[in-house]
């Protein structure tokens, strides 16, 4: 059984037409987290694909807050089907409304290295999962019903907020052991504490307005390992850029959100 897999699950029910259920055990407070609402969309969209599976770009615009323990529909339109990239667009509707919509392009992503010339961006050394404390709801001041379905550790430094600093960093993964996934890479990319809560305190809900992320390749079995930072913050409106390896220190996403913080 995997619990992301179930829970993202949907069902065509018509020409472009997909029906699914939004579930309140990935809430951050009383709202549905918004990644696990774009890996709803984003599967049906792999679902719908016709040549290409993995996502390699996802731009997901929240348009209002999602309904948990309700169901939802996904309307998904092909755009283009080439040769290494198809690109669809898809809309989360529930009770009548638009919560989210995605645009994605598709491809065939590698696992490991294609032995082609690259760059990469090293995962900065920190302790090990064992050494890093879990992610905390009552530090958040915030009832967390994810944390049922992940494990989101957070290096000790940042969790005591010790560095007063824009920054988190730490390792997750899914709760019932499943392998991460291209998918899940979106989850994770929007599943840690944010990253200003570094400077500011842990204030609560900071909601996502729009989240794009790349995926890099397929991730290997184990821990993945996050970094994100806050680099702007302005008028109550922050940016924030992250980075994800694989268990094996492989780049497998990276990822940029702009988010409200309330009450600032």
């Amino acid at each position: 059984m995997s619990y992301f897999n179930d829970e993202t699950a949907s069902k065509t029910i018509g020409e472009g037409q997909l029906s699914g259920f939004v579930s309140k055990q990935w809430n951050i407070g009383d709202n549905p987290n918004g990644g696990y609402l774009a890996c709803i969309a984003l599967r049906a969209v792999a679902q719908l694909s016709k040549k290409h599976k993995d996502p390699v770009t996802v731009t997901a615009h929240f348009l209002r807050p999602g309904i948990p323990d309700t169901p939802c529909e996904i309307y998904v339109e092909s755009i283009r089907t080439g040769r290494t990239i198809t690109t669809m667009r898809a809309s989360l509707h529930q009770e009548g409304k638009p919560r989210v919509e995605i645009i994605a392009g598709l491809g065939d992503l590698p696992g490991k290295s294609t032995g082609l010339t690259s760059i990469k961006i090293p995962a900065p050394k920190i302790l090990p999962p064992d050494f890093c404390p879990q992610r905390s709801a009552s530090e958040q001041g915030i009832l967390l019903p994810l944390l049922k379905r992940l494990d989101v550790r957070i290096s000790p430094l940042e969790r005591e907020l010790k560095v007063k600093k824009a920054k988190v960093s730490g390792w997750i993964k899914l709760i019932d052991e499943d392998a991460p996934s291209t998918l899940a890479a979106m989850l994770f990319a929007d599943a840690f504490p944010p990253s200003i809560f570094g400077l500011v305190g842990n204030i609560g809900w900071v909601p996502t307005l729009e989240l794009t992320v790349q995926i890099r390749r397929k991730p290997s079995p184990g821990w993945v390992q996050g970094d994100f930072n806050t680099l702007d913050l302005n008028d109550g409106r922050m940016i924030e850029d992250g980075l994800l390896w694989d268990n094996d220190g492989n780049l497998i996403a990276q990822s940029r959100q702009i988010s409200l913080l309330l009450g600032s």
